[in-house]
This record gives C-alpha cells, sequence and structure tokens, in this order.
C-alpha cells in the first residue's frame, strides 16, 4: 500500500535521506524509530508530497504521489506533531470542517463527526473550544479529523505526545482496529515501550538512512540473536536448571524476580515444547513458559542509536 524506493532527499548541501527504501502492506503497523535529525519527519512529509525528493519514488496505493494528488491526498491520514488547530471553533465544529473539506455530505458529516469522538474519548468535549483543550485532549482531535476520511494509509507522527495513560489505551486500541482492518500505518514515536504492543514492523532511522527494516520478529533474530524464554515456576530449581543446563539450545539461566527465571534459547518452537516437557516430567512445577515479547527499545539501542527522538 505505501512502497518508498531509493528515496533520496537534500536540502541545498545537507541530504536529510539518502537512499531509502521501506515497504508497508495491507495491516501492517510499522514503528518508524531513530535519534533526532534521522530524518523520520522529512520521510513522513515527502510521502504526502509536500517535500520535492531529490530522487527515488513514492507509491500509494501503486500510484506516485505526484501523479495523481487529488487520489493520494484522500488515501493518505497525516497526523504532524503539533499540528496547528482553529483556537475560536468548538470541537464538534473543528472536525465537520474537515469532513465538510473532504467532501463528505453534510448528513452524513454528523454522524461520522459523532462516531471519531467517540472512538478517541472525546465525546463529552463535543462542545469545548479548541482553545480550552490540554494538549493530550488536543492530539485526540487531531486523530480522530485524521480518520474521518477513512484512509487506506495512515502517517502518524509522535500521535501519543502529552497523551494521558487513558488515551494512549484508546490509541492501542484504534491503531489495533486499523490493523484489522487493512490499514497501512507508519507511526513515529519515542515511546517504544508501547509501540511493542501494536507495531507488526519495525524501521530504525539513523542520519538520514534507514539501518534495518522488517517484520519485528525478524528483525529481532537479525540484531538480537536468540530468542528469551521466561519460565516461572512454582517449585523444583534444582530439576529446573538441572534440564536446562542439558539443553544444547539454552544459555546460563537469570533470576529475574523471584520464581521467574530466563534464558536465551536457540531452539525452534518444537524444540521449546521438548523442553517443557521435560521440566514437567522432572516433577517441576511450571506457572508460565513463554518467549518473551521483543523489546523495541532494546533492538533500537543495539542497532546503534544513542538519543531517543
Amino acid at each position: 500500500m505505501l512502497s518508498i524506493r531509493d528515496l533520496r532527499v537534500d536540502y541545498d548541501d545537507f541530504c536529510a535521506v539518502s537512499d531509502l527504501s521501506l515497504e508497508i502492506g495491507p495491516g501492517e503497523v510499522c514503528g518508524l524509530i531513530g535519534p533526532n535529525g534521522a530524518g523520520k519527519t522529512t520521510t513522513m512529509r515527502t510521502v504526502l508530497g509536500l517535500v520535492e525528493p531529490t530522487y527515488g519514488e513514492v507509491r500509494i496505493l501503486g500510484v506516485g504521489v505526484h501523479e495523481e494528488r487529488e487520489l493520494v491526498g484522500r488515501a493518505v491520514g497525516f497526523m504532524p506533531d503539533f499540528p496547528p488547530v482553529y483556537e475560536d471553533l468548538k470541537v464538534w465544529e473543528f472536525l465537520d470542517l474537515f469532513a465538510a473539506s473532504y467532501r463528505i455530505p453534510r448528513r452524513a458529516r454528523r454522524v461520522a463527526v459523532e462516531r471519531h469522538l467517540e472512538m478517541v474519548g472525546l465525546a463529552d468535549k463535543r462542545d469545548t473550544v479548541v482553545t480550552g483543550l490540554s494538549r493530550g485532549m488536543r492530539q485526540r482531535m487531531m486523530l480522530a479529523k485524521t480518520l474521518i476520511p477513512d484512509p487506506d494509509v495512515l502517517l502518524l507522527d509522535e500521535p501519543a505526545s502529552g497523551v494521558d495513560p487513558q488515551g494512549r489505551i484508546d490509541l492501542k486500541k484504534i491503531l489495533k482496529r486499523l490493523s484489522a482492518e487493512g490499514k497501512a500505518v507508519l507511526i513515529s514515536s519515542h515511546i517504544l515501550a508501547e509501540m511493542n504492543e501494536f507495531c507488526t514492523s519495525v524501521a530504525i532511522m539513523e542520519r538520514g538512512r534507514m539501518v534495518v527494516a522488517g517484520r519485528i520478529d525478524e528483525v529481532n533474530r537479525q540484531i538480537m540473536g536468540d530468542a528469551t524464554l521466561a519460565v516461572e515456576i512454582l517449585d523444583g530449581l534444582d530439576a529446573f536448571l538441572h534440564v536446562v543446563d542439558e539443553d544444547p539450545h539454552a544459555g546460563p539461566v537469570a533470576v529475574l524476580d523471584g520464581n521467574v527465571h530466563e534464558f536465551r534459547y536457540r531452539g525452534d518452537a518444537a524444540a521449546a515444547a521438548d523442553l517443557l516437557g521435560r521440566l514437567v516430567a522432572a516433577g517441576v512445577r511450571v506457572v508460565s513458559f513463554s518467549r518473551r515479547k521483543d523489546n523495541l527499545e532494546e533492538l533500537f539501542l543495539k542497532v546503534g542509536a544513542k538519543e531517543l527522538s
């Protein structure tokens, strides 16, 4: 749905983005991460057609962004960081204005506005003047505005910035819903721990270049190496340590918290299942046995970036 190939963007003598390629398909939520100045915002603005690339190609739904501007404009929803707003409008009026600009019929606009206010948790603020909204509430309102035309591709630049905990929970639910609907989402955020919960892929940039990109599990395996197993046991510690020590795929065991033990594991799913079977057969009372969720922050730091955006 979104295809970027060999993209380069120069500002006079400064190269902001260099030879960048990225593919995001239907249902994919891609986390774009990197330090300040990595080129994330420039990449997003180029995808929108707001920045003319030095060379390279950006296509939305198979169409070049400079070929069919109106089609691409309707297919893409963009939520910038610190977006400008009309301070003197009520929240519903602000959304209605944008719904009208997308040529949504008057009767359908009211339904669309109310539905999206409910979706982002602002139904009780519909009659509040925009100037009275907090930073987090403005972010919610801008997300609602972005979703109103039902775009196929979404570009979200720091959508959780300033949003309260409940707002972040709502954002996760919305992103998961968009993924289930087959939307392609490119999201830039510095809250890497939370991106872990809804991103299906990751793209790490540094100094205008793409360092690594792909599905999180594949990139994690490529960069971090072996999987990590976390096992919580009720009792049978000696037997547990003995069985794990004899497994050729298992690394040294570390105690995380009380009865939770963690170790790197090179075996596949079948080998891990066999290990679990041997633990139970040895009399170890296993409470939980799972592969630890890939950690984007660890991955980000491992690749070499030192400063979060």
